[in-house]
């Protein structure tokens, strides 16, 4: 059956030009407007084009990079719940390594007709990426929100932790117990996440220590146990007496390495963790880290996502957010015989 705009608009009351906007999944009609129109489709016995059908059924794709960092099935939850309670279903996308690719995954969403896409810490976090996958989207007219990593060129909105005022904060902390030499163990330093870290790392050691160029104390590895154990030991060995670092995982291995050493934490080397991820209360010792708003982006990011399907139109921006140092009992004064040392 030929499909006649006429008939349509006549039979939803409205103009030929609304409903061709509602047939290309165009923004700017209103919710019960565009309803009127699928429901003029099923009446006239006109079959619903395939992005409109399969669309229907509410879904939005949620790619995120892990799940074994607990940092990541939390944001996703908060998200899951958020979309439930506002009638869609998250389409859960985990990427391990050698696995399907977050492109694929993509893909794969475009094929089920998703409303949109929120993305959690995936490629656009990394400085070096290529932006044309993202800008593929935009040209589809799909809605994306970017979680934790900002990328000036892509036409997004953007919901990222303050990691430059987060190490800020960590440093300044650190130097109150009286620590001097503070190392920072990080992810790859090509990640928007850690650009910033080391950032605000790097400002905090020229203001609350004196430093002014720290940068022989960064130590880039993975964002892993693994990695957190090597960065740990290096930064050990150049004489830290305090470590920070990029994940509560990487804090993990910083421990690790440091008792392989034979040192203790916090009587011999303090560290600063990163997220607050559940299980950091009840480590040996309870870490002490940077708590990342979870709860408050995750909502938010759902927020920004639906009011784009909705047709809600507003600038795409980064919104920041300012996270919470949580003290705990794996930072303490430094050794007494460094201080007096020092």
């Amino acid at each position: 059956m030929v499909m006649r705009l006429a008939d349509i608009a006549a039979h939803a009351g409205v103009s030929e030009a609304t409903v061709s906007r509602v047939l290309n999944g165009k923004p700017g009609v209103a919710p019960a407007t565009r309803q009127a129109v699928l429901t003029a489709l099923d009446v006239l016995g006109y079959e619903r084009p395939p992005k409109l059908r399969q669309q229907q059924t509410g879904l939005i794709g949620l790619i995120v990079p892990e799940l074994t960092n607990p940092i990541f099935p939390a944001m996703a939850q908060v998200i899951e719940n958020a979309l439930a309670l506002s009638g869609y279903t998250a389409v859960l996308c985990t990427q391990t390594p050698g696995g399907i690719t977050e492109d694929d995954y993509t893909d794969l969403l475009l094929e089920r007709g998703v409303a949109g896409i929120i993305f959690i810490s995936g490629l656009h976090a990394d400085s070096r990426s290529n932006r044309s996958r993202y800008v593929r989207l935009r040209e589809l007219g799909l809605p994306m929100v970017l979680i934790n990593g900002f990328r000036p060129d892509i036409d997004a909105h953007y919901i990222s932790n303050d990691d430059d005022a987060a190490l800020d904060m960590a440093v300044k902390h650190l130097a109150s117990l009286g620590h001097r030499r503070i190392g920072l163990a990080l992810g790859q330093e090509r990640f928007v996440p850690s650009i910033r870290k080391t950032k605000g790392f790097l400002r905090g050691m020229a203001e609350y220590v004196g430093v002014r160029d720290a940068s022989d104390l960064v130590v880039n590895t993975l964002y892993t146990v693994e990695g957190g154990q090597s960065a740990g030991q290096q930064l050990l060995e150049r004489g830290c007496t305090a470590i920070c670092c990029g994940s509560d995982i990487m804090a993990i291995g910083v421990i690790r390495g440091a008792r392989q050493l034979g040192l203790r934490v916090p009587e011999d080397v303090s560290v600063v963790g990163f997220d607050d991820s559940p299980m950091t209360a009840y480590l040996d010792p309870p870490l002490t880290t940077l708590r990342q708003p979870v709860r408050e982006m995750g909502l938010t990011a759902v927020a920004n996502l639906l009011d784009e399907i909705r047709g809600l139109t507003a600038p795409c921006s980064e919104l920041l957010y300012r996270p919470e140092l949580v003290v705990r009992n794996s930072t303490a004064p430094v050794p007494a015989k460094l201080s007096a040392a020092g």
